[in-house]
C-alpha cells in the first residue's frame, strides 16, 4: 500500500531514505531547511570528512553509488601516528590488506545522494524549515522565506541531524526520553594543501594523527591533493580554543604540538582564526516513533561523537536495516517503526561508548608501545585463527555485526588474547632459563 511520506532532511540519510522508499513504491517527497549544497558557494556540512567503511559502502551500493565513491575517494589503509620528535609511525587497520576506509567529501556524497533523488524525480523542497508537527491531523507545518505551508502526510521521517527538529516536536509527547552529553573539547578544521605541482605533502593513503594526550589533530586526503585536518582541543586549559587566540599564540602552540605539520600549513594562522569551532555531542534518547506515523533516523535518534569514524555509518546502515524491516512486515508502518527502535537502540548505544572510548585511544593510547604490541599480536592472531580472534576494529569497520554483538565479543576475546601472550612469554622465558643452564652445565 503506497503512504504519502514527508522526509524532513536532505542530509545523508534523508536522501538514501528518499530513494530506498521511492524504489519500494511509495510517495516521497523531502524537504530541507537549508539551500541546496549544490546551488550554493558556501559551506554548509559539518567539517569533519567522512571514513566511509563497509556498513556505509553496503548501504550505498544498494542505490548503485559506492563504485562512484570508490572511484572519487582516497582509500586509507591505516593510521599514520606523528610524535613530536617528527618521526612518524605506520598502524594498518587490518592484516587484509583489502580492509581499506574511503576518505571522502561530506558534502560531495550529499550531492551524489540529491543526485540521486533528481534522477528519479522525487519532490525536494530546499528554504523548508520544519516549525511544527500537527500530530491530530497529521500536517507538517514549514516556513519559507515566503510563506508559512502545512504538507499532510501519513508517515514522517525524521532525519534532520542532531538538532532534529521532529525529534524536538517528539520531546514535547509523553514518555520520550532524552539526553545529551558535550565533551569538554571542540574541533575546528584546518588545511593542509597539496603542494605546488599537486601532489600530496603527506602519504594520502593514511589517516594521520598527531596523538597528544588529552588532544589531538587529524588529517584526512582530499581528492585534489590537500589534507582536510580536524584539531580536537579542549575549549579551557593551556592548550586551548580559549587560551589560544592570537596569531603569536596559534604559530607558538602549533610549533611546541604539531612541529612537522605546522610547516605544511602556510595558511594556519589565518584558518585558525577566521574558522569556526564546533562542539562535540551525544545524543540518546526513546522510543524514536510516534504512533506508526513518525520515525526517527541518523543522528535525529542517535547522534555520536566522531572518533569511531562509525557516525555516517551508522546512519546509512539504519536505512539499510530499516527497509529489511518495512519488507519482512510486509509494509506494514507501527510494527517496522516498533521493531526498528527495539533492534537498533541498544547497538547505537554500544557505538556511542565506543566512540567516546576511540578519543582516548586516539589521543592517548596509539602512542603507547604496549598497545602497538597489543594490536600487532591480535592482528596475527586474527590472521592464524580468523574464526576465533577477530579485533574489535575489524568487526566494528569492516564487516556488518551488529555493534552490541561486536563488543560482547571483543570482551571474551580480550581474555583470550590475553592468556595467549601471557603463554608465549612464559614460553620465551621457559626457553631463555633453559639455554642458560644448559650453557651454565
Amino acid at each position: 500500500m503506497t503512504s504519502r511520506i514527508v522526509i524532513v532532511g536532505g542530509g545523508l540519510t534523508g536522501a538514501l531514505a528518499a530513494v530506498r522508499l521511492h524504489e519500494a513504491g511509495q510517495d516521497v517527497s523531502v524537504h530541507e531547511r537549508r539551500e541546496d549544497l549544490r546551488r550554493s558557494t558556501e559551506h554548509q556540512g559539518r567539517s569533519i570528512n567522512l571514513a566511509l567503511s563497509t556498513r556505509g559502502l553496503d548501504a550505498l551500493d544498494r542505490v548503485g553509488l559506492s563504485q562512484a565513491l570508490r572511484e572519487q575517494g582516497i582509500p586509507m589503509r591505516g593510521r599514520m601516528l606523528h610524535s613530536r620528535d617528527r618521526s612518524v609511525t605506520f598502524q594498518p587497520y587490518s592484516a587484509d590488506p583489502a580492509n581499506v576506509l574511503l576518505s571522502v567529501s561530506r558534502d560531495g556524497l550529499n550531492a551524489l545522494l540529491l543526485d540521486a533523488v533528481d534522477q528519479r524525480q522525487i519532490p525536494t523542497h530546499f528554504d523548508h524549515r520544519l516549525v511544527d508537527i500537527e500530530l491530530r491531523s497529521s500536517n507538517a507545518v514549514f516556513e519559507t522565506n515566503e510563506a508559512r505551508l502545512r504538507e499532510r502526510f501519513d508517515v514522517m521521517i525524521g532525519a534532520d541531524g542532531a538538532y532534529s527538529a521532529v525529534r524536538n516536536r517528539l520531546q514535547r509527547t509523553d514518555r520520550f526520553s532524552y539526553e545529551q552529553n558535550y565533551l569538554e573539547h571542540g574541533y575546528k578544521e584546518l588545511t593542509i594543501p597539496a603542494r605546488s605541482d599537486g601532489s600530496y605533502a603527506m602519504e594520502p593513503h593514511a589517516l594521520h594523527i598527531w596523538p597528544r594526550g588529552g588532544h589531538m589533530m587529524i588529517a584526512l586526503p582530499n581528492a585534489d591533493g590537500s589534507f582536510t585536518c580536524t584539531l580536537f582541543w579542549p575549549y579551557g586549559g593551556p592548550v586551548g580554543f580559549e587560551r589560544v587566540d592570537t596569531e603569536g599564540e596559534v604559530a607558538e602552540t602549533f610549533h611546541e604540538q604539531f612541529p612537522d605539520a605546522v610547516d605544511l600549513m602556510p595558511q594556519l594562522a589565518d584558518e585558525y582564526l577566521r574558522n569556526s569551532t564546533s562542539s562535540l555531542v551525544t545524543i540518546r534518547c526513546g522510543p524514536w516513533f510516534y504512533e506508526d506515523r513518525i520515525v526517527l533516523l541518523g543522528d535525529a535518534a542517535h547522534a555520536v561523537v566522531p572518533f569511531y569514524g562509525q557516525g555516517a555509518n551508522a546512519a546509512l546502515e539504519d536505512v539499510t536495516i530499516f527497509m529489511e524491516l518495512l519488507a519482512t512486515n510486509d509494509g506494514a508502518w507501527g510494527p517496522t517503526m516498533a521493531s526498528f527502535y527495539a533492534h537498533r537502540k541498544p547497538d547505537t548505544d554500544a557505538l556511542a561508548d565506543l566512540a567516546l572510548d576511540n578519543f582516548v585511544e586516539m589521543r592517548d593510547r596509539v602512542a603507547s608501545p604496549l598497545f602497538r604490541l597489543r594490536a600487532r599480536a591480535e592482528q596475527r592472531m586474527h590472521r592464524w585463527a580468523p574464526r576465533w580472534i577477530t579485533p574489535l576494529y575489524e568487526m566494528v569497520t569492516f564487516s556488518r555485526t551488529p555493534y552490541v554483538d561486536a563488543v560482547a565479543r571483543a570482551k571474551h576475546q580480550t581474555t583470550l588474547v590475553d592468556r595467549l601472550m601471557l603463554a608465549l612469554v612464559a614460553v620465551v622465558l621457559l626457553v631463555i632459563v633453559a639455554t642458560i643452564i644448559l650453557v651454565i652445565a
